[in-house]
């Protein structure tokens, strides 16, 4: 057999011209049109009184052409793909128009200029406003405030390189539409400075549940640490992070599958949350409360409620608290509502017709997943309306469908080290801003030891890399929110991981044209998200007054200048105590201790502008503390109401 010849026919030369056009169409080259980054877009709020940095991706060589209302700003050519210009400065105000002209044209409107912010941290920061609604149903209802703006930053980790950009998001103006989805404590903090000066208001909402410090550090900042360096370069491995995220997932779903295949609540002939269930038999249950024996698989809970009519008409909501972990709740045998974890307050909408004149059964699957379960105390159990709730706490009946072992955890990779900066904050770092806004902590609570030095170091590097980025060196106004009180009160003075957290915050105020909002007031024993977001979204919206915009105002509470003995008593002196300190009871919050170490609660008396503090079998008093718990008991306050944050301290001679 002969071989066959390597001919090009024309056909062949017609197929390779249709195949390369469309190659180019494809390619990047191809795209001639201008391309701006997303934050640059309608509506956005640019900060005012600086000079802005205007860029974008286009062809190689491609002349572009920016106007500002329609005044020529520049013209310029792209080098390497990507161009930049820059916008004098302008005052507070708009709206605005630009323009961006090459091979297409891009016109952005509702343009202003105004006090721009990043809004940082943990789920504390990133708790929406949907999430208050209960307890400040006003402020969602009246929430009209089109110079308040979001722009919500996708929550895209990267441990390879910075990235340039986002691959969505928009400017959100705050109205009654929109407000559900705004970080309830940036919307505070933003609502409070605009009612002050009506400067428009921007929020760069980037942050992230779980996410610890290390998260947001830079591959530079986190050079001092090269631990957790080497973890976060250790997941630019992607094949690392498909096998963990392949793994992870085949063993929850083995895990709970098998809990689902043996759950006789779901498998029986009458599944448990049937109406005609007979549960005669099953075990009396208190809500709230938890199981006293630790417990890990899934077990039931039922109980029955008679309603009138009207009562079944109006019921329009079912709160069940908190429940350790999750949850599937159903009311006449349909579901009605499911949680995955803890953390999220069930607040469950109910259907129309779901409820009937007369006995109506709420049946409630829980799985426990790590040994312990039950419902939060301190929580609202009941079915109706805010207005008109009937309540369900007291007696449920209560059954074990399945147990199981433990639930090994997850490996959450987006709170590696580096990720969130590279995806989640680098981006936004060409652009001016007027500072940062940051509640975060909760997470390096383990190893609060290490918290003082990474969250400064991140704090000198991010103020690094915005010079970098927009050319400009602006140490920019840092303001955090130290940890809210928080899990069970104690009797006697302990050591605690949460004050030493604090404390570790309380000294990142070294660092230059910083300040912190003390919460030790604000939080709630049973929940890690608090719901006073409103004070201190206020506290912050004070600190940025006085630290940002230069006024002369009280924003933080009594702070600790000298300790000094007189005899068997400790003589605290306090700055900023306004016109007189102000003591809000005396016990469980100021503990000494003598050459022993041992703390005991001390007696406390108010002196003028002085604490003077004793306890009968200390006769040489050496050390102080002030808050050092879990959930302290704030009694400390200036006279304008803000609170002493915790603190320990040695006797100064």
């Amino acid at each position: 057999m002969k071989a066959r010849a390597n001919v090009v026919t024309n056909k062949d030369v017609f197929m390779f011209r249709i195949l390369l056009t469309a190659a180019l169409l494809l390619s990047p080259l191809a795209q001639a049109d201008i391309r701006l980054p997303k934050l640059i877009s309608d509506g956005m709020v640019l900060q005012r009184d600086t000079v802005i940095p205007l860029w974008g991706w286009a062809a190689a060589d491609e002349a572009i052409e920016v106007r500002f209302n329609g005044q020529l700003v520049g013209q310029v050519k792209t080098k390497q793909g990507r161009w930049l210009l820059q916008l004098p400065a302008q005052q507070a105000g708009g709206p605005h128009q630009l323009s961006f002209k090459g091979r297409n044209q891009i016109e952005l409107r509702d343009i202003y200029f105004g006090d721009v912010w990043v809004a940082s941290g943990q789920s504390n920061m990133e708790m929406e406003m949907a999430r208050v609604a209960e307890a400040y149903p006003e402020d969602l209802t009246s929430a009209n405030y089109p110079l308040v703006r979001q722009f919500k930053v996708p929550q895209e980790y990267n441990f390879k390189a910075p990235q340039q950009d986002f691959s969505g998001g928009e400017w959100v103006s705050a109205s009654p539409q929109t407000i559900a989805n705004f970080s309830a404590l940036a919307f505070y903090f933003g609502r409070d400075l605009f009612r002050h000066n009506s400067v428009p208001i921007g929020i760069l909402n980037n942050a992230l549940g779980g996410s610890p410090v290390e998260a947001w550090m830079s591959e530079e900042a986190l050079r001092p640490f090269p631990d957790a360096l080497a973890e976060g370069i250790r997941f630019r491995d992607d094949k690392l992070i498909q096998s963990i995220t392949a793994a992870d997932k085949n063993k929850n779903d083995s895990w709970y599958g098998d809990l689902q295949r043996r759950d006789p609540g779901l498998t029986s002939k009458t599944p448990w949350f049937s109406e005609t269930l007979d549960d005669s038999n099953w075990q009396s249950f208190t809500v709230p409360g938890f199981r006293a024996e630790p417990f890990t698989g899934v077990w039931w809970l039922r109980k029955t409620i008679e309603l009138t009519a009207a009562q079944a008409e109006e019921a329009s909501i079912l709160r069940l608290g908190s429940i350790v972990d999750a949850d599937e709740v159903y009311i006449n045998g349909k579901q009605v509502g499911h949680t995955t974890y803890m953390y999220p307050p069930r607040r469950y909408e109910l259907p129309a017709g779901v409820l009937k004149a007369g006995t109506n059964l709420i049946a409630v699957r829980v799985t426990a997943t790590n040994g312990k379960t039950g419902f939060l105390p301190d929580k609202p159990y009941w079915l109706g309306t805010d207005a008109n709730p009937l309540p369900l706490t007291g007696e449920w009946k209560m059954q074990t469908a399945a147990t199981a072992n433990n639930l090994p955890g997850d490996t959450f990779i987006r709170w590696k080290p580096l990720g969130l900066y590279n995806g989640l904050l680098a981006p936004l770092t060409a652009l001016p801003i007027k500072g940062v806004i940051w509640y975060q902590g909760e997470s390096n609570v383990g190893a609060y030891k290490d918290y003082q030095p990474r969250f400064t170091s991140m704090i000198r590097d991010w103020r690094a890399k915005w010079a970098q980025g927009t050319g400009q060196y602006n140490p920019f106004p840092f303001l955090f929110v130290q940890l809210a009180n928080y899990l069970e009160k104690t009797a006697e003075p302990v050591d605690s991981a949460w004050a030493g957290l604090r404390e570790a915050q309380r000294q990142s105020l070294a660092e230059a044209n910083t300040a912190m909002v003390v919460a030790i007031d604000t939080g709630e024993w049973n929940d890690i998200h608090p719901v006073d977001k409103k004070t201190l979204g206020q506290r912050l919206a004070l600190a940025a007054r006085a630290v940002a915009l230069g006024e002369k105002v009280d924003y933080q509470g009594p702070e600790l200048t000298s300790v000094r003995a007189e005899g068997a008593k400790l003589k605290l002196k306090f700055s900023h105590s306004g016109k007189g300190l102000v003591l809000k009871g005396t016990g469980n919050s100021f503990a000494i201790a003598g050459a022993d170490g041992l703390y005991r609660w001390a007696q406390v008396q108010l002196k003028g502008e002085h604490l003077v503090l004793s306890h009968p079998e200390i006769k040489t008093p050496v050390k102080v503390r002030y808050g050092w718990a879990d959930n302290p008991e704030a009694v400390l306050f200036n006279s304008e109401g803000l609170p002493a944050g915790p603190f320990e301290a040695k006797i100064t001679k």
